[in-house]
């Protein structure tokens, strides 16, 4: 798994060209940070659609939670927020792909 690392987006300073800052997902998945204002972002270059799974360690009232999941159209771009709910070993959320084929990856960090 690789480790993500988040581009801080500032209402100073946002990022104008998201592909610059995503790299390639890698096959056997990643980690990323979590918290408030942390998102991933997915860009689906390839000619089929493609699900991110954020794995959910924890539980609520004793029931485990369900895995977050993005489906993210051929030829576009998602968003899902990286909440304290996805985190897992080395407080980081574990993320796999269900495939990487023209699939690159972006962790941001939303701040004032």
């Amino acid at each position: 798994m690789a480790a993500l690392t988040a581009t801080s987006v500032t209402g100073a300073a946002g990022v104008a060209d998201l592909a610059a800052v995503a790299v390639a997902a890698s096959g056997g998945g990643d980690t990323a940070p979590v918290g408030p204002g942390y998102a991933l972002v997915v860009i689906n270059g390839d000619a089929s659609p493609h699900t991110a799974t954020i794995a959910t360690p924890g539980t609520k009232n004793g029931h485990a939670l369900a895995d977050g999941t993005l489906v993210v159209a051929a030829g576009d771009t998602g968003l899902i927020a990286l909440t304290n709910d996805y985190r897992g070993a080395n407080d980081r959320a574990a993320i796999t792909y269900d495939a990487v084929t023209s699939v690159t990856v972006a962790v941001l960090k939303l701040g004032a």
